[in-house]
């Protein structure tokens, strides 16, 4: 939705999310890392950056989200890096070369070396006014002096292309060589400071010509590592606060930026980007306080540097092992809000709810700015547009809905801010239902297919039911075994083969009307269990009740078939018959081994005329598991005789 002068999107979804907030321009994921980064510049022609790592002899080249694509090695002390007007060619200093070297941009082969004296140390490069621009120190018989160089790329030898001692008159040689700065936007201009020495001094050449020509300069112990041009204006910010003028051919004390400052750098549309410890400010033209801020690194941040469309800037972050990773901001210069919203933690179904919340900015929101409102639900999963919301000159807004069933907020952003999400939730609530469930608590032999019916009550849309099975023990897990929808009956059913214990539940997930449910039955299934007797000499009845006649010395066998599940036991239980009475003679637990038997040998008594009987028992618990219901097998009855 678009009123007034700004596009402003906000989504409240009113129902179950968690709340978050988002917003764009977070840092990207850098994978270049640097032992001691010295010259950085941002190459819009090719999309890339470059570093030079002066311990390491390298320049690294990487894409706009600061992942390596190239590397240059074995360079030796390599430090300040420029780039020509087109982006095509990239120079380098080479201190041990005693060189500038010319470079490839996009390939980063050597293209021309240029020699500037053994007797003369390059430090920084500029491009302006057509050349390369080099400070440089030499040291002879009268000490060590620093002074300026340039290189032009149109010679046709590299070995006429130099021309070094270019200070103009009144800027006297300085103990070091000096800072440059040159920016696209201030053509045929070049800041050459003295970094470091007493009293120090900030000078500003005009060299478009054929030699430079001094335009300002002050002597009154400004001495730093950093000063920029600022596009625009008759100003450079010096040490990364300080605005000085020169309108008049003498630096003075302009506005400072609201944050302190070491280093900085400044677009081409005069963006500054502020580096002070392990912090990066971003101001927009002509202001003096950041909009946006970026904390990067463990440590101590390096240079900055802008891409020449001002979309990206770039920052060596300080990590905490002494090296530096290259950082990419995207769209740094867009003011990122905060965003809350705030909705009643449950609310009823149908009836009015309202919705509060507030959106702040460094960068304030026009008059009248509206928001567009969505409300995601059940009912309206893709969202579902509402009335737009007027923001109030403090930033609150408002809104009443009628939710019609269950539902989340997303600033979509403008030209001056980022994108930002929040979300609340809201409980809505939803009608029961009934379901329900057969079988519970009933008990089965082993192998019965049992059908356990699901039914459901009223609903609104969903007549869908799923059924699960989860069968006792730790080996087998819960299982779905049907999903779909009811009968006209309500009704649902599946079967369940009855080898275990089962816990049997029945879901419904609910609609934009009806909550979800669950209900659950336990079924319990018995043992399959049998049991063999042998070392008989026959079998014949005593009564009614047949017996297994052994001789009154022979020790009867009785094997029992149980179910195998690890770790079980069979009871065998044992009695004798004494005057019409049958007594517990003995109940002892054997192992049941891996193919489902058990056998015991029973010690024979001796002596004639003993009548005795025996049977299995699964336990359940007491048998080593719980995985089935307690089962008892059938008596079997032994009788000895002579």
């Amino acid at each position: 939705m678009r009123s007034t002068s700004v596009a402003t999107a906000l989504a409240v979804v009113l129902g179950s999310t968690a709340l978050g907030l988002a917003t764009a321009g977070t840092a990207s994921a850098a994978s270049a890392v640097l032992t001691t980064p010295v010259g950085l510049v941002v190459d819009g022609a090719v999309k890339r950056v470059f570093v030079s790592d002066e311990a390491d002899g390298r320049i690294v080249a990487t894409d706009y989200n600061g992942t390596v694509v190239d590397v240059h090695t074995g360079l030796g002390d390599v430090s300040g890096l420029a780039l020509s007007d087109d982006g095509a060619t990239l120079y380098a200093a080479q201190a041990t070369g005693h060189a500038i070297l010319a470079l490839d941009a996009a390939t980063l082969d050597i293209k021309a070396t240029y020699d500037i004296g053994a007797g003369a140390t390059p430090r920084e490069v500029a491009f302006a006014g057509g050349r390369v621009w080099f400070s440089y120190r030499t040291d002879d018989a009268d000490g060590m002096h620093g002074n300026l160089g340039s290189v032009d790329p149109a010679a046709a030898d590299p070995a006429t292309a130099v021309t070094l001692g270019q200070l103009p008159a009144g800027v006297a040689p300085y103990y070091n060589s000096g800072v440059l700065d040159a920016n696209t936007a201030a053509p045929g201009l070049l800041t050459y400071t003295d970094s470091g020495t007493t009293p120090g001094a900030i000078n500003l050449l005009d060299v478009s010509g054929a030699t430079p020509q001094l335009v300002a300069k002050t002597d009154d112990g400004r001495y730093g590592n950093d000063v920029d041009l600022v596009p625009g204006t008759s100003e450079v910010l010096w040490s990364g606060h300080q605005k000085l003028g020169y309108a008049d051919g003498a630096f003075t004390d302009g506005t400072s930026l609201s944050e302190y400052g070491w280093y900085a750098d400044v677009s081409p549309d005069g963006l500054i980007a502020q580096v002070y410890d392990r912090h990066l400010n971003i101001y927009k033209a002509g202001s003096d306080t950041p909009v946006r801020r970026f904390d990067a690194g463990n440590s101590t941040m390096g240079a900055a540097a802008w891409a020449p469309d001002s979309s990206r800037v770039f920052a060596l972050a300080g990590n905490y092992d002494n090296t530096y990773t290259l950082k990419a901001f995207a769209s740094p210069a867009l003011s990122a809000p905060t965003l809350t919203v705030n909705a009643p933690a449950s609310a009823s179904r149908a009836k009015k709810l309202t919705v509060t919340g507030k959106i702040t900015a460094g960068v304030p929101f026009p008059a009248g700015t509206r928001l567009s409102v969505t409300r995601t639900d059940l009912e309206s999963p893709n969202g579902k547009a509402l009335a737009a919301v007027t923001v109030k000159a403090d930033g609150t807004y408002s809104f009443a809905d009628t939710p019609p069933a269950g539902g989340t907020v997303t600033y979509a952003g403008d030209a001056d801010h980022t994108t930002a999400t929040a979300s609340d939730k809201v409980a809505v609530s939803r009608a029961g239902t009934s379901l329900s469930l057969n079988n519970n608590g009933k008990l089965y032999n082993y192998g019965t297919d049992v059908k356990f019916t699901a039914h459901l009550g009223t609903t609104y849309k969903n007549r869908s039911v799923k059924i699960y099975a989860d069968p006792f023990g730790g080996d087998k897990g819960k299982k779905l075994i049907k999903t779909g929808k009811v009968d006209s009956h309500g009704n649902i059913a599946a079967w369940v083969d009855m080898t275990r214990d089962t816990a049997v539940s029945a879901v419904f997930d609910g609609d934009a009307r009806y909550a979800p449910k669950t209900v659950k039955a336990t079924a319990y299934a018995r043992v399959k269990i049998s049991t063999a007797v042998t070392k008989h000499y026959k079998t014949a009845k005593i009564g009614s009740t047949s017996y297994y006649w052994f001789h009154k010395n022979t020790d009867p066998v009785v094997t029992t078939t149980m179910t195998y599940y690890p770790g079980r036991q069979q009871r065998l239980d044992l009695q004798v018959y004494y005057q019409g009475t049958w007594y517990s003679a003995d109940s002892e637990y054997f192992p049941v081994s891996s193919n489902g038997k058990s056998a015991v040998r029973i010690g024979a008594p001796g002596e004639s005329g003993i009548r005795a009987r025996v049977r299995s028992v699964y336990v359940n618990g007491s048998s080593g598991d719980t995985v089935n219901s307690t089962t008892y097998g059938g008596w079997k009855y032994l009788y000895f005789s002579n």
